[in-house]
C-alpha cells in the first residue's frame, strides 16, 4: 500500500479516529457531512496539522509517527483545494512551475514541465495569462496541473469541484477522472457530494462524527447504505428492523412485507420510484400499504420528491403531472404502497 494512515485527533468537539489505506493508482473518497472531520483528516495528511496520535506513512516512509512530523513542504504530495488559490501576481505557467522551482528545479526545466502539463489539461494557450483572466474551470485545471507536475506520491483533493457551476463541474469532473486514471500515486478525495465520490473514486469511506461508518466500492455504498446519512445521499428510505420470514418488523413500529426470507437484525431499503401514492386506499390486496402524510415536497428533476410521515417513513417520487392531477400538497393524507419484490433486505 502506498498510503497507510491511522489518525487520532481532538479539536474542540471533534474526536477524529480514522484508519485508511490507499494503494498506488487508487482513488479513495472520504465522504461525509460538514463537521465530520474530513478536512481535518486531509490537513493531517498534508502536514498542516499534527495528529495527537497515530501515524502516516507513504511508500514505507514515515511522515507522522511517534517523534516524527515531516513538515508540509518536505512531503511528496500535491493538493487541490475548493478554490484554485493561484498566485495572482504570477502567470499561469509560473503558478504551475512554482512547486518545482521551490524544490530547486531550474527555471527552463520547470517552465518546460509546466508547459507540458498545461497542454495535458487543455490550457496550452494560456501560459502567460494571469489567474484573474481564467474562468473557474480553467483555474481548477491549472491548480490540478500545479499539483501533478511534481509527480507526487500522494494527491489530496479538498472539495475540488464544489465552487464550480453545474455545467463546468460536469466537464471538469470528467477531465479529472481521466487524469486520476493516469496518476500512479495514491489519491484521497474529500467531498460531501455523492456524485463526485461515485464518479471519481475506486473506493469510498463514509465518515460521520469522526468515525468510519461504512466503506466499500461506490456501487456497494449506493446499493447497501448502512446509515440514514448515506441512505439520504443515494435516495433510499432505510428502515432498520428484525426479519421474521417474509416480514420485517421495524424498530420504529410497523411491518414491511418482503419477497425473500429475512432473519435477525436487518435493513429494509426502498427506492423512491418504488413507492406509489393514492388519495384513496387502493383496491386489491397489496402486501405493503400504509396511511401517510406528505410532510415535504421538493422538485427533483422531472418528479416531485415527497417525504412521507406515518407508520413507515418513506420517500416517494411522483411525476409532476401526477402530483398536480391528484391534488397533492404538503399536509395531504395519502396511501402509500410498495411491492414486496421492490424492498431490498440485508443484514445490519
Amino acid at each position: 500500500m502506498s498510503l497507510r494512515a491511522s489518525v487520532r485527533l481532538r479539536r474542540g468537539t471533534l474526536d477524529l479516529q480514522l484508519d485508511v489505506e490507499v494503494a498506488d493508482g487508487e482513488v479513495l473518497a472520504v465522504l461525509g457531512p460538514n463537521g465530520a472531520g474530513k478536512s481535518s483528516f486531509l490537513r493531517v495528511l498534508a502536514g498542516l496539522l499534527p495528529p495527537d496520535a497515530g501515524h502516516v506513512t507513504v511508500d514505507g516512509a514515515a511522515w507522522d509517527a511517534d517523534g516524527v512530523h515531516l513538515p508540509a513542504h518536505r512531503r511528496a504530495l500535491g493538493m487541490v483545494f475548493q478554490d484554485a488559490l493561484l498566485f495572482p501576481h504570477l502567470s499561469v505557467a509560473d503558478n504551475v512551475a512554482f512547486g518545482l522551482r521551490t524544490r530547486g528545479t531550474g527555471r527552463t526545466a520547470a517552465r518546460r514541465a509546466a508547459g507540458d502539463w498545461l497542454t495535458r489539461v487543455g490550457l496550452e494557450g494560456m501560459a502567460d495569462r494571469r489567474p484573474g483572466e481564467l474562468s473557474g474551470g480553467q483555474a481548477q485545471r491549472a491548480a490540478l496541473a500545479r499539483a501533478l507536475v511534481g509527480e507526487p506520491a500522494l494527491l489530496l483533493l479538498d472539495e475540488p469541484l464544489s465552487a464550480l457551476d453545474a455545467r463546468t463541474r460536469l466537464t471538469v469532473r470528467a477531465e479529472l477522472r481521466r487524469h486520476l486514471a493516469d496518476f500512479a500515486g495514491s489519491t484521497v478525495l474529500v467531498t460531501h457530494d455523492p456524485v463526485d465520490a461515485m464518479a471519481l473514486a475506486d473506493r469510498v469511506v463514509v465518515v460521520e462524527d469522526g468515525r468510519v461508518v461504512q466503506t466499500g466500492t461506490p456501487q456497494e455504498i449506493a446499493r447497501r447504505p448502512r446509515t440514514d446519512y448515506v441512505a439520504r445521499l443515494v435516495g433510499l428510505s432505510l428502515l432498520p428492523g428484525t426479519g421474521s420470514g417474509t416480514q420485517v418488523r421495524l424498530d420504529g413500529g410497523g411491518v414491511v412485507a418482503v419477497a425473500e426470507e429475512a432473519r435477525g437484525t436487518v435493513f429494509a431499503a426502498v427506492r423512491p420510484e418504488s413507492v406509489t401514492l393514492y388519495v384513496a386506499r387502493p383496491e386489491g390486496s397489496p402486501r405493503n400499504v400504509w396511511r401517510a402524510t406528505i410532510a415535504g415536497a421538493t422538485p427533483h428533476g422531472g418528479t416531485v420528491r415527497c417525504d412521507l410521515a406515518g407508520e413507515v417513513p418513506l420517500v416517494a417520487d411522483v411525476t409532476a403531472t401526477a402530483f398536480a392531477e391528484l391534488g397533492l400538497a404538503v399536509g395531504a393524507q395519502v396511501w402509500a404502497t410498495v411491492k414486496a419484490s421492490e424492498v431490498a433486505v440485508y443484514s445490519r
